[in-house]
């Protein structure tokens, strides 16, 4: 389902957990992390796809989130004719998105990255707010910083003034300000199926292409 201009509907997802941090997944056999993120089927609204996707990709169901906030508008990206199947090239553009701003009000222990039989993710973590986007494919990397800019302003005020990535550069900032990037594992924290915790996801910036939803 395109619309005129060649762009598919689509909706994208951070998931905040009670300390501000987001939801980062890693792409199944990939070293290219993400927010999860699909598109919006024929019929349905993009709340509707919001929550379809939010089980899809992490397992989790409605009751386990709040929608804090949503973009106003679409945010565009362009897809390289090199990542787009032949029989589309000519008519397929690229994704046009809704960004959700979801708060987890469950426990860690109900997302599951094998909720389907075709997951998206094999690893996740929770990541302070502004994501290095140096690990996000190059294509995304703009229309990331502009979901997180504008949905950035419905995050407490301390959490804001934090921000320390910009167009997939990582800026130095004064120590006495500095959160961490690489937050630890709680102690006795069950990970749901298939997942991991990378130490240091920024240790790898080689970005994985192929099914980019």
């Amino acid at each position: 389902m395109l619309d005129r201009e060649g762009f598919r509907p689509n909706v994208g997802i951070i998931l905040l957990n009670q300390r501000n941090q987001v939801f980062w997944g890693k792409r199944i056999r990939s070293h290219s992390w993400q927010f999860p993120q699909g598109g919006i089927d024929r019929g349905e609204t993009p709340e509707q796809a919001m929550y379809r996707e939010l089980h899809e990709e992490v397992g989790l169901m409605p009751e386990h989130v709040s929608i804090v906030a949503r973009t106003r508008d679409w945010l565009r990206y362009e897809v390289p004719d090199r990542f787009i199947r032949r029989d589309a090239r000519g008519h397929y553009k690229g994704q046009k998105q809704i960004w959700y701003l979801l708060r987890l009000v469950a426990h860690d222990w109900n997302l599951n990255l094998r909720a389907t039989s075709h997951p998206e993710f094999d690893a996740w973590r929770w990541h302070d707010y502004w994501v290095p986007l140096d690990v996000v494919v190059e294509f995304k990397r703009g229309v990331y910083e502009m979901a997180l800019t504008e949905l950035s302003r419905y995050l407490p005020k301390s959490d804001t003034r934090n921000r320390y990535l910009r167009g997939g550069s990582r800026h130095r900032h004064d120590e006495t300000t500095e959160v961490s990037s690489v937050p630890m594992a709680p102690i006795g924290l069950e990970l749901p199926p298939g997942a991991s915790f990378d130490p240091d996801p920024q240790s790898d910036t080689r970005s994985a292409h192929g099914n980019h939803k």
